[in-house]
């Protein structure tokens, strides 16, 4: 009976030690997908400016509070409703940048953004990240 429950042990260490290598190996897997995923979601598209009538500037989240905004586009556009203004929604990351937009509020302004290919929760409500805004001159 010795015998065969040394036989058993070391069946058992066996699948243990298989078992897990398997699960180191999925976790580094797994961590390296996620890596992946945060490095592609955070590549800039396309980089621009917007100018517009600076509608709102707003900290807001249940959990990650993010500074949101919409700026008031120049231009009405027709749909079956009536007429209706375009409007475009931004997120920013910056205090600084926040507090200058909130100052500018009613004016127009120029608003110098990078758009992402995706938002983190904790980065924004929208893939359009504002980094720099100024006061249109007339």
């Amino acid at each position: 009976m010795g015998e065969y429950q040394e036989i058993v042990r070391s069946g058992f260490q066996e699948f243990g030690k298989r078992v897990k290598k398997f699960f180191l190996i999925l976790g580094a897997v797994a961590l390296g997908l996620f890596a992946g995923y945060l490095l592609v979601c955070n590549f800039t598209y396309s980089k621009g400016t917007r100018s517009g009538y600076l509608v709102k500037i707003t900290r807001k989240g249940f959990l990650f509070k993010t500074y949101e905004g919409t700026l008031g586009i120049a231009g009405i556009s027709q749909t079956r409703q009536g007429l209706m203004s375009t409007n475009w929604d931004f997120s920013v990351r910056n205090r600084e940048v926040y507090q200058t937009l909130d100052s500018l509020q009613g004016v127009p302004v120029k608003l110098y953004y990078r758009e992402k290919l995706k938002a983190m929760p904790w980065q924004g409500d929208t893939p359009y990240f504002v980094y720099a805004a100024e006061p249109v001159k007339q």
